[in-house]
């Protein structure tokens, strides 16, 4: 066993690892997105788990674990305006403009999406003097006129934080390709990955949908509609990142495909015997194929599949052939008298 291998015993579930640092589950999520708790990939592909050391290094820092919960203290638009010392109305702005950028958001029970802020970064961003005229006084009219036209960067700006995150849990090749193709709509993928066998590989590397909503329920497809780039310039950036993506996920290893047809042919050949032992009254089953029949047979269905024509002719041809077999059922010739 090689040094750097991390045994079972010597980790926790995350279940585990929240309990033992005294954080509630969403922050603690939080804290492995922002590197606040470093976490593993379970070598029995279970999930992500985090380390002993990982814990006892967490619980060694001063303050914990007071000071942990506050740095992964998310608040609302508002608790954000109070702690910012503004109104709601002036945060909403601030947010739309990117500003200030949201960690994470949630369905309220009127299906209206509420999005959270780190209450860490809207203290640093108050304590900020350049963003002085941001808190008090008139909105300056470049950022109104932007305003009125309806922008609103808040699902951009999370999108591009998530995808941070996601990023820094796998270094996969393909799962890397996977982070950012889940964030374009299908089509989308398609035009850049033209392989279907890639972009299958790429489907089941997806990253767990963000929403715990039934598919397509009202929330899942608010939610879709959050996690799909929209904006011209990111579908832009996120088309030419998948291509470099997937290029180096090519040059690192290749995507599964179907096995081919000569290993099919062996497999078939070799197939073992059907298992002894069957219910009373059951017909007896089938003698496996002998390896000369299975290579006829596999023969004969990849023909089937590469062209259909020859396929249909062959058959015909050998119904001609019983037809006049069944005609002149002695093909001798008779004997002379």
């Amino acid at each position: 066993m090689s040094g750097n291998t991390i045994t079972p015993s010597a980790t926790c579930s995350l279940s585990r690892a929240a309990r033992e640092l005294e954080l509630r589950r969403g922050e603690f999520d939080l804290a492995l997105h922002l590197g606040c708790v470093r976490s593993v990939p379970d070598e029995g592909g279970g999930g992500r788990r985090v380390a002993r050391a990982e814990i006892d290094r967490v619980r060694a820092e001063a303050g914990f674990p007071e000071a942990l919960r506050e740095r992964v203290k998310a608040v609302g638009t508002t608790d954000g305006a109070a702690l910012m010392g503004v109104t709601s109305t002036r945060f909403t702005r601030l947010a739309r403009l990117g500003l200030v950028v949201p960690v994470k958001f949630y369905f309220n029970r009127y299906r209206v999406v509420v999005w959270l802020y780190l209450a860490e970064e809207l203290r640093q961003f108050t304590t900020d003097e350049q963003n002085a005229p941001l808190l008090s006084g008139r909105t300056p009219e470049g950022l109104r006129d932007r305003l009125d036209e309806g922008l609103d960067l808040r699902p951009r700006n999370w999108r591009g934080r998530h995808m941070g995150f996601l990023l820094r849990q796998t270094e996969d090749s393909w799962a890397r390709a996977a982070v950012v193709a889940s964030l374009l709509d299908p089509v989308q993928v398609a035009e850049i990955v033209q392989d279907p066998y890639e972009r299958a590989h790429l489907n089941r590397l997806r990253p767990a949908p963000v929403s715990q909503a039934a598919p397509d329920s009202p929330g899942a497809r608010i939610a879709e509609r959050i996690t799909t780039a929209d904006d011209p310039d990111e579908i832009s950036w996120l088309r030419a990142d998948l291509g470099q993506s997937v290029c180096e996920a090519r040059e690192d290893h290749p995507a599964p495909r179907p096995t081919p047809v000569a290993s099919t042919v062996a497999a078939l050949g070799s197939a073992p015997a059907a298992p002894v032992g069957r219910p009373a009254g059951a017909p007896m089953p089938a003698a496996p194929p002998s390896p000369a029949s299975a290579q006829r047979i596999a023969r004969e269905r990849f023909a089937a599949v590469d062209d259909p024509l020859r396929t249909t002719e062959s058959a015909r041809s050998r119904r001609l052939l019983g037809w006049l077999r069944r005609r002149n059922p002695d093909p001798r010739p008779p004997t002379a008298p």
